[in-house]
C-alpha cells in the first residue's frame, strides 16, 4: 500500500515541479518582456520629442532663411532694377517736378520732426565691447546691421539707466545729426528720403530745410535736460525765420515727433528754468503751420495687445506661416 501511494505522489510531485518551474519561466519572460516593452516605449517617446525639438529649430532655421533670402532680392531688385519702373525714382514723375514745371517754389522754411525709431543714433562713447564702432550707428541707416553680430553688446548700449533714464555710467549715444538722420531707417526702408527729395526739386536746401533729431529713447523733457534739443530746436526755428527774409516756418511732424512738437509748443511759451521763455506770442510769430503726418494725439491703443500677450500683426502672420515654431512654446510668444 505504501509502495502504491510512493509510486502515485512521486509523478504527481515531479508533476508540480514542472509546472511550477514552466510557470516561474513564464513570469520571467512576462516580466523581461514588459521591461523591453516599456524600454521601447521610452525610447520612442525620447526620440518623439528630440524629433519635435529638431522640427522646431529646422522650421525657424528655414523661415529665417526664407526670410534674409526674400529681404536681399527685394533689396537688390530695389537697388538695381525698380529706379526705371518706380515713379518716386523717375526725376520727371515726381511730384515736385510737376509743381516745378507748374512755377511754384518754396517760400516758407520747414522743420522735420521724426517719430520714434525713425531717427538714428550713433556710438560716442562704449564699453570694450563696441571698440571700433565710434560714430558708428548703432540704430537706423544701413550700417546698424554690422551690430546684429553682437547682439548682448548692442542691447546693453541702447538701454537706459533704470532710474535717471538717461545714458548708463561709460555709454553715450547721441542723435544723428542733419537730414541723414532719419532718411532711410533701414537698407530699402526709406522714411524721409522720398520727400526730402521733392522738396530739393522745388528750391529747398539747408538754409530752409531743416530735420530735427532727438533721442526717442528719451522722455521729452530728458531730452532737454541730456542734449538741449528743445533749446536748440528753438533757436534753429528762430534763425531759419531771419534767415529766409522773416518768413514763419512750417513743421512737419511725423507720428511721435507729432506729441513731441506739442511738448515744445507747450515748453517755449513757458518761463525758464523750465520752459523756453518764448512768451505768449512765440508761436503766432515763428510758426506758420503744422502739418501733422500719421499723429498720436489720443496715444498707441494697439501697442496694449503687445505689451499684455506679446502678440503684433506681423507675429500673427508668421504664426500663420510658420505654426510649429510659434505654437511649440519654443519662442515663448
Amino acid at each position: 500500500m505504501a509502495s502504491n501511494f510512493l509510486r502515485l505522489r512521486k509523478p504527481y510531485y515531479v508533476e508540480s515541479t514542472i509546472n511550477c518551474s514552466s510557470s516561474s519561466d513564464q513570469k520571467l519572460v512576462n516580466l523581461s518582456f514588459g521591461i523591453n516593452e516599456t524600454r521601447n516605449q521610452t525610447k520612442k517617446r525620447q526620440a518623439k520629442e528630440h524629433h519635435g525639438r529638431r522640427s522646431c529649430l529646422d522650421s525657424c532655421c528655414w523661415v529665417t532663411g526664407y526670410l534674409c533670402t526674400t529681404w536681399w532680392l527685394l533689396l537688390f531688385l530695389y537697388h538695381c532694377c525698380l529706379p526705371f519702373t518706380v515713379v518716386h525714382e523717375v526725376p520727371e514723375l515726381m511730384p515736385a517736378a510737376r509743381l516745378k514745371r507748374e512755377g511754384l517754389t518754396g517760400i516758407h522754411p520747414v522743420v522735420l520732426v521724426p517719430g520714434i525709431v525713425t531717427g538714428g543714433l550713433e556710438l560716442w562713447e562704449g564699453k570694450p565691447c563696441a571698440d571700433g564702432l565710434f560714430r558708428k550707428r548703432l540704430w537706423g541707416g544701413g550700417g546698424f546691421t554690422q551690430l546684429l553680430k553682437r547682439p548682448l553688446c548692442w542691447l546693453e548700449h541702447l538701454s537706459l539707466h533704470n532710474e535717471t533714464g538717461l545714458d548708463p555710467p561709460g555709454i553715450r549715444i547721441r542723435p544723428v545729426p542733419g537730414l541723414f538722420g532719419a532718411d532711410y531707417s533701414a537698407p530699402g526702408y526709406f522714411v524721409w528720403d522720398v520727400l526730402v527729395k521733392n522738396l530739393a526739386k522745388i528750391g529747398y536746401e539747408g538754409k530752409n530745410l531743416h530735420m530735427a533729431a532727438y533721442d526717442w529713447r528719451l522722455s521729452f523733457q530728458n531730452t532737454e535736460v541730456r542734449d538741449r534739443a528743445l533749446s536748440r530746436l528753438k533757436s534753429k526755428i528762430e534763425l531759419m525765420y531771419r534767415a529766409n527774409g522773416n518768413k514763419k516756418v512750417v513743421v512737419v511732424p511725423h507720428s511721435m515727433g507729432v506729441a513731441y512738437f506739442l511738448h515744445f509748443l507747450k515748453w517755449v511759451v513757458m518761463p525758464p528754468p523750465m520752459g523756453g521763455g518764448g512768451g505768449p506770442g512765440w508761436c503766432a510769430e515763428h510758426i506758420k503751420a503744422i502739418v501733422n503726418i500719421g499723429p498720436s494725439f489720443l496715444g498707441v491703443p494697439k501697442a496694449v495687445s503687445n505689451i499684455l500677450s506679446a502678440e503684433g500683426k506681423d507675429v500673427a502672420y508668421f504664426r500663420a506661416m510658420a505654426p510649429g515654431v510659434l505654437d511649440s512654446g519654443t519662442l515663448g510668444l
